[in-house]
């Protein structure tokens, strides 16, 4: 399986409350709105939009990957209002390895509500189904309590922390990594 081979056409996908799709320029507002938040940026690994400017220099690089068929997210919309809230997919792949990492941002308005963690399942099925992995793996900063209950939520199992693992926005971080196996993934949907 090449990357190519998935991300030639990256497909919609839903669930019962959202659409994951491709992110275009027109979502420069619906993304500002959310990136510009200071709260929502904290624990990624760039900083909070200051401009629009850098709203449409962070979608025309998601624009390019498309066109390059590389590994990219989807835009979080919400089916009711047609309102993008967020974005999630994969950071790399090694198809090789059959092994990728995922990773997430949303708005603040639509934190606990579950959202994430209906977007994060419907990737990992994706992940696991069309990609054909056998693990995918997501990193959270130690202090990000809400994203390590979205991962494990999503059936991801803590394997530890990596102390000091990146130098991000001034600091050397300590960062968890948790996973999910297929073997886990078959065994978690037989269970549902």
């Amino acid at each position: 399986m090449n990357i190519e081979d998935i991300f030639d056409d990256l497909p919609s996908l839903k669930t019962n409350r959202i659409i994951l799709r491709r992110l275009t320029l027109e979502d420069v507002n619906d993304v500002f709105e959310y990136a510009c938040e200071p709260e929502v940026a904290i624990y990624t690994l760039w900083e909070h939009h200051k401009s629009i400017d850098d709203t449409l220099t962070f979608l025309s690089f998601m624009v390019k990957k498309y066109e390059e068929k590389q590994v990219a997210d989807w835009g979080i919309v919400l089916k009711e209002s047609n309102k993008l809230i967020g974005t999630g997919g994969f950071m790399w792949w090694s198809p090789k390895n059959a092994s990728a990492e995922v990773g997430y941002a949303l708005s603040k308005k639509y934190w606990n509500q579950g959202i994430m963690t209906e977007a994060l399942n419907e990737i990992v099925k994706f992940g696991f189904d069309k990609m054909k992995l056998n693990r995918i793996e997501a990193k959270t900063r130690v202090e990000n309590i809400a994203s390590q209950s979205v991962l494990k939520k999503a059936g991801m199992t803590f394997e530890g922390i990596m102390r000091e693992q990146l130098f991000t926005k001034g600091d050397y971080r300590d960062f968890m990594i948790f996973s999910i196996l297929r073997k886990e993934y078959i065994e978690r949907t037989r269970e549902s």
